[in-house]
């Protein structure tokens, strides 16, 4: 049993599948795609939500360093990179990770980690198609032709977000009013979401809330893809083209307006600080690896693969860097924790023009990264049908587009549908880290295939460096480090010293006597703000420095379970950590005893890290996804697997 569940393919035999051709009659995908195809894809998968959104919240957090986790963040899916070029210079076929710990692993990991990926482009696409939602409707806001008498085209709040967002929306709004602050001095998305719950049209008590236009979206960008790879090349070679010729705009008109002195301090809330935009930075990149997913699709799969990836990489880290520098040079990076960071730098030094050309440019952008995510995952299902693994309609391909039809169409219902209830911030967590699962395993399987003489290699492989004594010396700094420069953050995290909670989360949890009594300590305080903010609990508290809040803090004679996180509920927060380090420590091992290659050891190491930055919830929802994809492997895949069949002796 054991065994049979870590089943392996032959690189031999798949290329031998391949050459055949797979599905019915042996019809097989359509190959068309070269270097420079590729390489517009990865960038039309990487320069979409990152640079038109997340990197704004990343530089308010970060401040202008904020480049630094960029690089990093680079430099990390480089190397996994290296680890996806060497295997799908090997296994040139669909099916990416999936495939590939399929030869390194087993069935068992290849099921695991196709399963992940399932979630990874599932989500990623439902994020992709909220935020694309969002940038529309705020197109349509903003259009004006007063010579139709049209002063922007509005969609109902209550039409553009999902049912959770509004209802816990409007439960804060509640919160922070009973605290004092007015409903005009809400943040816009605490307001907007509100709106949309008091809005809504109702069947009996039920709110109807749903995103609408990101329904839209998906729809036509899956028949697009269901129409053939040549239509879905051509559209996102357009929309790169678009969407690159007004990055270089924003760079070319933006560098006139920079002001050095709002890179001063250029890390203001240090390293802590740069690191919490670790999930949403890491959000911007994950494109790259939908490349692989095409690889039956190349002309020249073994050569034109690891270029299109490395110049993917490197033309969106420059460009990344680039418009963060530009970003906080514009405006103070405190200002840029906004949804549409680059039209709000404009609109700030009053150059509208510039804003408006952004907006429409950004629906491009999404557009097309929501185009290569759409199309990655129905060759992931296909591969894993082919191999039994799921139902054999799942690999039809269509006679006359060459695509995996019936796939691209049920994905199409999977992403549509939870479009119009999910919510943003969960769906982009669970995204990376089912992400950088498969790039941990794709590392570890070219370290498990190393040194194994009798495996088939392809035309590229990564660059060997011996890890013997670099790891072990890194590691070892880097304790050092800990213990030294960041001593009190070190010590909290070992001894799990209680931690007091953020203003916002601290008044939200209080009841009405709790909030009552606050607001009379606040007025008795010693500090004063100013007499209006005395009257809004939030506000007063996020105006005292770090230092005076911890006072104020300890002396509150609100019971201390609402002030401070403690024990078990702080202490779990920091399981990815020690397992982090715990595997840290087994790497350094099989380094030192093995010889290890240095580069993927190195992408591994830092992949995990990043996993273990997003937080217990995540791998608690990561845990469950897996769980319910074990039981439907066990009562479906292990009976009905091809490899399974062929190494069963005939009865």
């Amino acid at each position: 049993m054991f065994e049979k569940l870590f089943r392996k393919k032959s690189i031999t035999k798949i290329l031998e599948d391949a050459e055949k051709g797979y599905g019915e009659h042996g019809t097989s995908l359509h190959k068309t795609l070269g270097v420079r195809d590729l390489t517009a894809f990865g960038i039309a998968a990487i320069i979409g939500a990152g640079i038109f959104s997340t990197i704004g919240k990343a530089s308010a957090d970060g401040g202008p360093a904020v480049i630094f986790l960029f690089i990093f963040t680079a430099v990390a899916c480089s190397f996994a990179a290296f680890a996806y070029a060497e295997f799908a210079s090997m296994v040139p076929v669909s099916g990416s990770a999936y495939t590939y710990s399929y030869v390194a692993f087993g069935e068992l990991v290849a099921w695991i980690i196709g399963w992940s990926l399932i979630m990874e482009y599932s989500i990623g696409n439902i994020t992709v198609a909220i935020s694309w939602s969002d940038y529309f409707t705020g197109l349509l806001s903003s259009i004006h032709i007063p010579a139709l008498g049209i002063k922007g085209i509005h969609v109902p709040d209550w039409a553009t977000m999902d049912y959770l967002s509004a209802y816990n929306g409007h439960k804060h709004a509640e919160a922070l009013v009973n605290a004092g602050k007015s409903f005009a001095n809400l943040d816009d998305a605490t307001r907007i979401a509100n709106n949309a719950w008091i809005t809504a049209p109702k069947i009996g008590g039920f709110h109807i809330v749903a995103d609408l236009p990101a329904l839209g979206i998906i729809i036509f960008i899956t028949w697009l893809i269901y129409r053939g790879m040549k239509e879905s090349r051509n559209a996102s070679n357009a929309m790169v083209v678009v969407k690159l010729a007004v990055i270089l705009l924003v760079l070319a008109v933006g560098i006139f307006y920079v002001d050095t002195a709002n890179w001063n301090p250029f890390a203001p809330n240090g390293v802590s600080g740069v690191l919490k935009g670790v999930s949403a930075v890491f959000f911007a990149y994950i494109g790259f690896d939908a490349i692989s997913t095409t690889a039956e699709e190349c002309k020249n799969p073994q050569r034109d693969l690891p270029r299109g990836m490395m110049w993917a990489i490197i033309i969106c880290t420059i460009l990344y860097v680039a418009i963060a520098l530009v970003l906080t040079g514009i405006v103070n990076y405190s200002l840029l924790a906004v949804g549409d960071p680059l039209a709000f730098v404009f609109d700030h030094i009053n150059l509208k023009l510039m804003s408006g050309i952004i907006a429409v440019s950004a629906v491009f952008a999404m557009a097309s990264v929501l185009l290569v995510f759409q199309m990655g995952q129905p060759r992931i299902w296909m591969s894993m049908s082919r191999d039994g693994l799921l139902p054999k309609s799942f690999s039809k391909i269509h006679p006359k587009y060459q695509t995996p039809s019936f796939a691209t169409i049920v994905v199409g219902f999977v992403v549509a549908i939870p479009s119009l209830f999910m919510n943003l911030t969960i769906v982009t967590d669970l995204c990376s880290i089912g992400t950088l699962f498969a790039f941990v395993l794709v590392c570890a399987g070219v370290l498990v295939l190393q040194n194994k003489p009798n495996i088939q290699r392809g035309k590229f492989k990564t660059p060997y460096v011996n890890s013997k004594y670099i790891v072990p010396v890194v590691f070892i700094a880097m304790l050092i480090f800990g213990f030294t420069e960041y001593k009190k953050e070190t010590n909290a995290f070992i001894f799990n010293t209680p931690r007091v909670y953020e203003p916002v989360h601290f008044i939200t949890s209080l009841n009405a006597s709790e909030l009552e009594l606050v607001k009379g300590e606040i007025k008795n305080s010693s500090v004063k703000i100013n007499a209006a903010e005395n009257q809004d609990a939030t506000a007063y508290l996020n105006g005292l420095s770090g230092d005076q809040y911890q006072s104020f803090m300890d002396q509150s004679k609100v019971n201390i379970e609402k002030k401070y996180e403690s024990g078990w509920g702080l202490f779990k927060h920091k399981i990815p950590m020690w397992i982090f380090l715990i595997i840290c420590l087994v790497i350094i091992y099989y380094c030192i005893t093995k010889n290890l290659s240095l580069i993927p050891v190195l992408g591994l190491i830092s992949c995990l890290y990043m996993m273990c930055e997003l937080g217990i919830s995540n791998w608690i929802g990561f845990g469950i996804w897996l769980i319910i994809g074990l039981v439907v492997y066990f009562l479906y895949g292990y009976k009905h697997s091809k490899l399974g069949k062929q190494s069963s002796p005939a009865v």
